[in-house]
This record gives structure tokens, C-alpha cells and sequence, in this order.
């Protein structure tokens, strides 16, 4: 009986810590939300790039927030590769701005 108990807990202890268990944070919320998820990942290229790799790229750059923010807005090319960013003009200001904020950050 105290194995089945010890082997029950250790699987809610496993379950708990998964990722797709994990409720999201607000900013990956808001990146779903916005669909910003359809072309990018937290950890790894899609279509576009890696939040994280945006934040290593451009880490250090005091100008860096101001950049991003404007090429989300009004979209963009070249940096990543081929493929252009669309527009995203739909996007509330304040929310691009914690979207941004936030990829700056490491996006976790």
C-alpha cells in the first residue's frame, strides 16, 4: 500500500511540473492571443525566430525596444532570413510594448 501512495505522489509530482500542465504568463498569453505564436516559439525557430534568440541577438542594445516595437507594428524583412514579418496593426500599442518588453527579457 505505502509503494502504490509513494508511486501516486510521484506521478502528481511529475504531472505538476510539466510543461503543458504550466499555466502560461500573462505575455505568452498575450502572444497567443495576438497570434504571434502562428510564426514564432518561445525556444525555437518556426517561421520566424525564437523569442529567445531575439533576446540574445539583441541584448545589450539600448535601442533594441524601440526597434522591435516599430518592426512589429509596421512589420519587416532581412534581419532573420528571407521571409518577411507581417504587420501586425491590429496589435494595441501597450500590448506590442509588452510583448516586446518581454521577448527582450528571454521570454520565459
Amino acid at each position: 500500500m505505502k509503494s502504490i501512495m509513494v508511486s501516486a505522489l510521484a506521478a502528481a509530482l511529475v504531472l505538476a511540473a510539466s510543461p503543458s500542465m504550466a499555466a502560461d504568463s500573462p505575455e505568452l498569453a498575450l502572444a497567443k492571443k495576438s497570434n504571434c505564436m502562428a510564426c514564432h516559439a518561445v525556444d525555437k525557430k518556426v517561421v520566424g525566430p525564437a523569442y529567445q534568440d531575439v533576446a540574445k541577438k539583441y541584448a545589450g542594445d539600448k535601442t533594441a525596444e524601440a526597434k522591435l516595437i516599430e518592426k512589429v507594428k509596421k512589420g519587416g524583412s532581412g534581419v532573420w532570413g528571407p521571409v518577411p514579418m507581417a504587420p501586425n496593426a491590429a496589435v494595441k500599442d501597450e500590448d506590442i510594448k509588452t510583448l516586446v518588453k518581454w521577448i527582450l527579457a528571454g521570454a520565459k
